[in-house]
């Protein structure tokens, strides 16, 4: 049995009201479960949040809610824990029917660039490979180079996140983007991970201890979680160069 669980909670400080943005006349968090919904390898979707109105939208599209403990639904909340309580609420479930979990597609509300056919993608993989821990969305962004990164030190001024010397002699290093060859970013547009990832969450590479340590990427271009309003039009252009629109999705030539 493979679920997908969809997570999504109603406080946001830096973009309120995120998940249920509207972009091409639908709330954000619809992309992310039309894509759950249109997997073929997918058996069952599952939406875990604290927000009355997210709970409606699952069940408008046939989701199995899951009500997130108010403890996991705060800003200070990490959402490894949230996902970790999903799954065992959806393990539980399943194993009073009869079945085992194979697999979980762990999703976000708030990142809407998300394919059906890149989560059955993921699924293949993972089916062909056991010794892998986890199939996971990733874009390249080589302008975030850690040899790019700086932070504000105690004097006010920038400082190299990274020590130069890191990446080799610093005599060799240039200013160019793609001089450090490409950098790829987990885009949180999918993570399908095995139960061990989250059964022994501690284990796991951070930041996105989930993904486990064996970790492949499915590569795409532009993906991003939405966190800032002025993230929107970039994720309306993804949209729109993958087959959306006000009145058609990928899937089906409806107003979806």
């Amino acid at each position: 049995m493979i679920a997908a669980l969809l997570l999504g909670r109603k406080g946001s400080v830096g973009f309120p009201g995120k998940n249920l943005y509207t972009i091409l006349g639908r709330p954000l968090m619809v992309y992310p479960l039309l894509a759950a919904l249109h997997a073929r390898s997918v058996d069952r979707v599952y939406v875990s949040t604290d927000d009355e109105e997210i709970m409606d939208i699952g069940r408008q599209y046939g989701a199995e809610i899951i009500i997130r403990p108010p403890e996991l639904a705060t800003k200070e909340a990490l959402g490894e824990h949230a996902y970790v309580h999903g799954y065992r609420c959806i393990r539980d479930e399943l194993q009073k029917g009869g079945h085992d979990l194979e697999v979980i597609v762990l999703l976000f509300c708030n990142a809407a660039t998300i394919l059906a056919k890149t989560i059955d993608e993921g699924i293949g993989v993972l089916r062909s490979h056991q010794e892998y821990d986890s199939a996971v969305t990733v874009s390249c962004y080589n302008m975030w180079s850690p040899l790019r990164a700086r932070k504000i030190g105690e004097n006010g001024l920038l400082h190299p996140i990274v020590p130069f010397d890191f990446f080799g002699d610093p005599a060799t290093l240039n200013c160019d983007r793609d001089s450090q060859g490409d950098v790829w970013f987990a885009d949180m547009g999918v993570s399908i991970v095995r139960p061990r990832c989250l059964e022994n969450l501690e284990r796991g590479l951070l930041p996105q201890k989930w993904m486990g340590q064996k970790i492949f990427p499915l590569k795409q271009i532009a993906g991003c979680d939405v966190d800032f309003e002025w993230q929107i039009p970039g994720v309306e252009y993804w949209l729109r160069q993958n087959g959306f629109s006000e009145t058609t999705t990928p899937y089906e030539k409806v107003n979806a």
